[in-house]
């Protein structure tokens, strides 16, 4: 027991830095260490906020006239809370949603950080009044119900090229979204906090009134290391 609550210790630790960090930082820190973490083509759709926590994650399918056990994503809500977002792997399809609106008022009930879905989702004006950020690739009104299948949920899943397991951080706002693997979470963190400060000193620099060609010197192409 004792090192369960040191590991969600280190987690709602690891999880309250990530808030106080942007993408940027964050995609910086890991070509810095040669990651790949950052995935193209998810964007806020419902609420504009920054949203970080612990992967729980769902993948979903074609139906193919295959009955599903249980609607999608349900398990993956009622086993999650605070601090956790729901990661859905739906293969970057656009023409059918892999999200809804009873499945945001149940992820709000949970106190869940938010979704991202590689994919498209609907019932947004529903997630707008829960306040409920959720990133996507698209919007669409079509229904899953008899098109897609949900096939795992808690398994790795692929999300826009990039491998995602469930315990992984992600970090999503208004310049995209980051998945932090959960061994490397901690020196992530680490650089990515380093290369906050250095902006927030540049910036404050640039307030002061010093050029910006002084500020953005040969120093700052260094900033995040070299790249991969």
């Amino acid at each position: 027991m004792a090192n369960s609550n040191g590991s969600n210790q280190t987690r709602r630790a690891s999880i309250h830095r990530l808030r106080r960090l942007d993408t940027c930082a964050v995609s910086d820190a890991m070509d810095q260490l040669k990651i790949r973490g950052a995935v193209t083509g998810l964007r806020a759709v419902s609420v504009m906020r920054r949203i970080a926590g612990r992967v729980v994650t769902v993948e979903l399918a074609k139906a193919n006239g295959t009955k599903p056990k249980r609607h999608l994503c349900t398990a993956a809500v009622d086993a999650s809370g605070r601090g956790d977002v729901i990661v859905v792997a739906h293969g970057g399809r656009l023409d059918v949603a892999g999200w809804g609106g009873i499945l945001s008022l149940g992820a709000w009930r949970r106190a869940i950080e938010g979704v991202v879905i590689d994919g498209a989702c609907r019932d947004v004006d529903e997630s707008v009044e829960l306040d409920l950020p959720i990133y996507a690739r698209a919007t669409v009104p079509i229904t899953a119900r008899g098109r897609v299948v949900e096939t795992s949920w808690n398994e790795p899943i692929r999300v826009g090229g990039l491998t995602v397991c469930p315990g992984d951080l992600v970090l999503a706002d208004g310049s995209g979204v980051v998945f932090l693997p959960a061994a490397h979470a901690q020196a992530i963190l680490d650089i990515a906090e380093q290369i906050d400060a250095r902006e927030a000193a540049m910036a404050a620099a640039v307030r002061a009134g010093k050029p910006l060609a002084e500020v953005m010197n040969s120093s700052y192409e260094d900033l995040a290391g070299k790249q991969p």
